[in-house]
């Protein structure tokens, strides 16, 4: 049976897989979320567009949450893509 620690050690050295395609979809998804946050908070639900969720006939209600909603997945799709595009660690001998 392997230590715990050493299970430990083994995941932590084991290199990442990164994926440049995932990394540009997360890139265009983010942008896009942050571009409907902002069209959340202008726009009342009544003319917001018909596919957006919280699109209501007539109603002059502003959907608050909705917007912070897709503006914070938008950050973290974002920063996802930063951390995924960034150079590999280097290894260092302990």
């Amino acid at each position: 049976m392997v230590p715990r620690m050493e299970i430990v050690r083994l995941w932590h050295n084991r290199p990442v897989p990164r994926s440049r395609a995932l990394a540009y979809a997360a890139i265009v998804i983010g942008i896009l979320l942050i571009v409907a946050a902002v069209v959340y908070w202008i726009e009342p639900a009544r003319s917001l567009p018909s596919f957006f969720p919280g699109h209501e006939s007539g109603s002059p209600h502003h959907h608050v949450k909705h917007g912070i909603a897709a503006f914070l997945v938008g950050l973290a799709l974002l920063a996802y893509a930063w951390f995924a595009t960034g150079e590999p660690r280097s290894k260092t001998s302990s």
